[in-house]
């Protein structure tokens, strides 16, 4: 018995490493999906639209209350029961196949619902850290709410979140070594796949905090560049 079997390591890692398309795709798509969510929460939470508010409250509160894990299981057990429930009760859905829909779809749909809350409330802060005085002098000079939005509050509100856009991406990518409750094969399920075979788990899932550890540094990196290259127009950071 080895306690480190560095052949195997060798071996397995290129296997690992080639499901790096499937958590990129996850973690990127899911974090786009968040983003669009997290801002139309945030509007709502800063418009204080009646019954949406509270709706939005119970949103955030629910998700950041239970582990993300809990909310894969209820979407991938939840979703197909409904569409079977509809297709049952009210003869809905009847073209799609429950048993066909892939697995990523759920994992797409939970995370991109996990992430959303917490962006909601980075977007809401980023908005309103933006200085009342730009928006009433945007107004004097004839623009509508959405023309303010859209050229004055947006763009400095982006870089306000974006330290924080950068932290969620990352957890996100961390975050996505659970997806193979869905029978989604990551990273990590591959590496366990792997490890599994010989019972090696020792080399597989240091090759997969490897593969974790190289893209989260590139992706930090690629943040603060574009901070860095954002911030250089901002005469008021010096």
């Amino acid at each position: 018995m080895k306690l480190f079997d560095f052949a195997f390591f060798i071996e397995s890692f290129p296997k690992i490493l080639a499901k790096l398309p499937v958590t990129l795709l996850i973690s990127v798509a899911a974090f786009a999906a968040a983003v669009i969510i997290g801002f139309i929460v945030a509007l709502i939470k800063i418009y204080r639209v009646p019954v949406l508010q509270r709706l939005a409250d119970l949103y955030i509160s629910f998700i950041r209350g239970t582990p993300v894990l809990v909310q894969l299981y209820i979407i991938c057990y939840g979703i197909p029961k409904i569409i079977y429930y509809e297709q049952v009760n009210f003869n809905r859905f009847t073209m799609v196949d429950v048993n066909l829909i892939p697995g990523v779809i759920y994992v797409l749909v939970a995370y991109s619902v996990n992430i959303g809350a917490y962006q909601a409330e980075t977007i809401r802060s980023a908005i309103e850290a933006v200085g009342r005085g730009q928006v009433e002098a945007a107004s004097s000079v004839g623009m509508t709410t959405a023309q303010t939005m859209t050229h004055v509050v947006i763009p400095q509100a982006f870089v306000i979140a974006l330290p924080n856009f950068g932290n969620a991406l990352i957890s996100a990518i961390k975050d996505t070594s659970l997806v193979f409750v869905a029978g989604v094969i990551d990273i990590l399920a591959e590496a366990r796949i792997l490890g599994a075979r010989v019972f090696n788990y020792l080399e597989v899932y240091i090759g997969a905090a490897l593969v974790y550890w190289i893209i989260c540094i590139v992706v930090e990196v690629l943040i603060k560049k574009l901070e860095e290259h954002i911030r250089r127009y901002d005469r008021s950071i010096v």
